[in-house]
């Protein structure tokens, strides 16, 4: 007769904190800065990729929203982008600065979307993570990157400009307000009136 009863205890796999894998979830202007430099300088698909990482962080791009971005979105004469948010968030219209203009225009093609392959498909989300972290390490940032802290960082940034909450959420397509309270939380500014000597 054999025995049937497992040798091996089920085990619950749980991940780690974020604390674990970096020291915090958004990245400063200046890191920014040097992420999409160094994204311009790698390689033939530089430009395509230093834009990327541009409008994901001055319109808090998702990934998703980053990869289906089409031109019909997108309004080059008047400045204006058109963003339909991932997981139920508000739409709405931002305006695009000088560098996101002059980031976009060489981009055009004759895809329908604006962050396309060599093959002429639409990015997909799976690229535009690889592109971020290998970006990161090349620009030597201290730790790892991943494309939701370029949304993070659009947040606090604003944030930290003074921006009011609810403008942030409608900026950001949060629903909720509790979502866009994380950013004013470390605002290192928030209590800077607090002690007047």
């Amino acid at each position: 007769m054999t025995d049937t009863t497992s040798t091996t205890a089920n085990r619950t796999l749980r991940r780690r904190p974020n604390t674990a894998y970096r020291p915090r979830e958004y990245l400063t202007e200046q890191e920014v800065e040097r992420l999409i430099e160094t994204a311009r300088k790698r390689g033939r698909n530089g430009p395509r990729d230093a834009a990327a990482i541009l409008l994901a962080y001055r319109h808090g791009l998702r990934a998703q929203e980053l990869c289906q971005l089409r031109w019909s979105q997108i309004d080059l004469r008047h400045g204006r982008l058109h963003v339909n948010r991932a997981k139920g968030g508000q739409e709405s219209v931002h305006p695009l600065r000088g560098p996101e203009l002059r980031a976009l225009r060489p981009l055009q093609g004759a895809s329908p979307y604006v962050f396309v392959t060599e093959a002429g498909t639409p990015v997909t989300t799976a690229w535009f993570l690889r592109m971020v972290q290998r970006t990161g390490v090349a620009a030597k940032l201290a730790f790892p990157v991943h494309p939701h802290m370029l949304r993070h960082s659009t947040g606090y940034k604003l944030a930290n400009d003074g921006h009011d909450t609810r403008s942030l959420a409608h900026y950001l397509g949060h629903r909720n307000l509790q979502s866009t309270a994380r950013y004013t939380a470390l605002s290192p500014d928030r209590f800077s009136r607090f002690w007047q000597d």
